[in-house]
């Protein structure tokens, strides 16, 4: 470490020790223009050990124990590189020489999991329902749903999930390591628009390295670090995918997609089936377009492809309109059926052919032979002239409709006929 860095390090442990509480917002907002502080902290925090280690581990908790936002975003900003010193001084087995780092890390924790009367946090988290649109995702490109998600979110039974309330730690051990170093991430994925971008290729490198560590691919990325395998669990990794899909979208794209990649890698060997869902989902939605920005600056984002929204009606959709029209139609069918009865006093109309077969005899004496346009006449009565078949569909129904007429006017005469029978046959017995 040089001497430079070294008193710009010096100078910034002996600010805050006598800053004045009414000046901490003021001390918060300047450290920003620090340009040479950040990197000088992360040599420190890369030379276990340096003997500035301890104290800046110490100031760090400090910064985030005063509740100011800046100052608690300023400690995040260094968690992948804190974490990574704590995973590979774990691996060489070697716990002296991490002790400030992991007391740092416990005091965080600590601090966390707690509200501010230091009763135990419940944090809740509503599962987003796929029928409702979301920056990820519209429903209009997924199809039909109304027997699922949509029946659901009609009755408002959407699924919340809790975690907490955790328990104190005072201590790492194999057990607890990564429940706590997975708290740790996403108290950071929380913050990760305010990170820099040293941070964020801080977390794609924590990322390669903790997947790849003792497993052949060590060899086809040509690091040189320890050569221990680390146990990861499924949350951790789907924590760091978080972190990456936004390094990816903000400018990280060689060290994202290597880092996503070394993630799935190791993902595939340990059959974690959450981490392998969520890293080949966010895979799977980048596009070659969105990974081509190499934009640092500017305000932060995620990258992701909304469906249009504007309307698409089937033109063979049900609309409402549709369904007016077939039931106008279905009541005029039946009007025209009931208007033909009442006419006919209630009598019943039998079915009588009209398709042209001669031979059939009315009552009168005449029979019905077919025309040439159709119609049919008594003997005696046919006309000679002919007409031309038409094979407009318009023609065609107005054609049925006057032999419906014709039909009933025959049967209304045949039973005009009878009555009248009846009546002279009555007379004449009497």
């Amino acid at each position: 470490m040089l001497a430079m860095d070294q008193g710009v390090v010096e100078d910034w442990l002996s600010e805050f020790k006598t800053l004045p509480d009414s000046a901490v917002f003021s001390y918060a907002t300047s450290l920003k223009d620090k340009g040479a502080l950040v990197p000088a902290l992360y040599k420190v925090i890369r030379e276990n050990y340096s003997d500035l280690l301890e104290p800046v581990c110490h100031q760090l908790f400090e910064f985030y124990r005063s509740g100011e936002p800046q100052l608690q975003r300023f400690t995040l900003q260094f968690l992948p590189e804190l974490l990574w010193s704590l995973l590979s001084v774990s691996a060489a087995r070697d716990p002296h020489t991490s002790g400030c780092i992991e007391a740092l890390l416990l005091g965080i924790y600590n601090l966390e999991i707690v509200d501010k009367d230091g009763q135990s946090k419940v944090l809740s988290f509503t599962v987003p329902s796929l029928s409702k649109p979301s920056v990820y995702h519209e429903p209009s490109a997924i199809g039909s749903m109304a027997l699922t998600e949509g029946a659901l979110a009609t009755h408002g039974l959407s699924r919340v999930v809790y975690s907490g309330p955790h328990l104190q730690r005072e201590t790492f051990t194999a057990q607890n390591r990564f429940e706590v170093l997975t708290f740790l991430l996403l108290c950071y994925n929380a913050a990760l628009s305010y990170m820099t971008a040293t941070s964020l290729q801080s977390l794609c490198q924590l990322s390669s390295r903790v997947c790849i560590c003792g497993y052949p691919r060590q060899q086809m990325r040509r690091y040189k670090g320890i050569s221990t395998r680390l146990t990861v669990t499924s949350e951790f990794l789907v924590q760091l995918i978080t972190g990456i899909h936004y390094a990816l979208c903000n400018g990280e794209v060689e060290l994202g997609s290597k880092a996503l990649d070394d993630v799935l890698y190791r993902a595939q060997l340990e059959l974690f089936p959450e981490a392998l869902l969520v890293g080949n989902a966010i895979k799977s939605s980048l596009h070659s377009a969105a990974l081509k920005s190499n934009n640092k600056e500017g305000a932060r984002s995620i990258q992701v492809e909304i469906t249009p929204t504007s309307s698409r009606i089937s033109r063979n959709a049900v609309t409402s309109l549709s369904i007016r029209g077939h039931r106008w139609k279905r009541h005029e069918s039946q009007e025209v059926s009931v208007d033909s009865e009442a006419a006919l006093g209630g009598v019943a109309i039998p079915e009588i052919s009209v398709t042209g077969v001669s031979g059939e005899r009315m009552p009168n004496g005449d029979s019905l032979r077919p025309r040439t346009d159709g119609r049919t006449q008594p003997d005696g009565d046919m006309l000679g002239n002919t007409s031309e078949v038409s094979l407009d569909p318009r023609g065609h129904e107005s054609g049925m409709r006057g032999q419906e007429v014709r039909r009933q006017k025959s049967v209304r005469r045949m039973v005009e006929n009878e009555g009248s029978g009846s009546a002279s046959t009555g007379r004449s017995q009497y």
